[in-house]
């Protein structure tokens, strides 16, 4: 089966319908739950409301982010804090998550940033109109390590076009990984991928550029020896 379709009268590109997450029951803290309740009604998009005019829905014109699954939020939330002057959307599909960072931003008082809640290639096809983002951040996606689970991995051809006819000329792909096999997939698949350019002077990784936020998890790996690979590329 072809990784990508075509919607009738539309050049977006459809990927397969196989996941390249697995839906995990967690449980929510009463400070989530308090986020989801207060948070989501302000901050909050929907899938279901389609193409976005992000313009009038932060009020502005900005450099625009758009983050695929922002884990427990703790880098965005520091991402948006330390760059006010510019916009973030952030798709998550666990709600500890999406409780967690909506929490933050209240805590924070920050007001540019928005959340959606579902499968974030969906976001990308139904709801960002073409040309329209600065920036698409994809930092440390399960590399799913065995064989056989290759094909669930989000970083494939049809994911490059997604994302490039969604940046703006010169926009750019921002990903990282601590799993050398993926590293190296991630940079297969894109160094093929047309109307993209490898911004590591080397034509492989760049090094960690200051606006990743550096999380827990990572300092604890390189405490163990343990390295992480940032990929950037470039729309021509």
């Amino acid at each position: 089966m072809s990784d990508v379709s075509q919607t009738a009268g539309q050049d977006t590109p459809r990927l397969r319908t196989i996941k390249s997450f697995v839906m995990r029951a967690g449980r929510v803290t009463e400070g989530q739950q308090r986020g989801l309740e207060q948070g989501w009604p302000r901050f909050g998009l929907e899938p279901t409301d389609g193409l976005c005019d992000f313009d009038q829905i932060f009020g502005r014109q900005a450099p625009r982010t758009f983050e695929i699954g922002f884990g427990m939020g703790h880098s965005t939330l520091e991402m948006a804090a330390n760059a006010p002057h510019e916009d973030f959307i952030g798709v998550e599909v666990h709600k500890p998550g999406v409780g967690a960072l909506l929490s933050g931003m209240l805590v924070q008082e920050l007001t540019n940033l928005r959340i959606y809640s579902c499968d974030a290639l969906d976001v990308l096809r139904e709801c960002v109109p073409d040309a329209t983002l600065d920036r698409v951040l994809l930092f440390f996606p399960d590399p799913w390590h065995k064989s056989r689970h290759h094909k669930r991995r989000i970083v494939q051809p049809a994911f490059a076009e997604l994302v490039r006819l969604k940046l703006k000329s010169g926009g750019v792909l921002h990903m990282a990984t601590d799993w050398l096999p993926y590293a190296e997939h991630m940079l297969e698949v894109m160094n093929a991928a047309p109307g993209y350019r490898n911004l590591a002077e080397d034509g492989c990784y760049v090094p960690r550029p200051p606006e990743r936020p550096i999380t827990k998890f990572e300092r604890r790996g390189e405490r163990l020896g343990h390295g992480v690979w940032d990929l950037k590329f470039q729309r021509d």
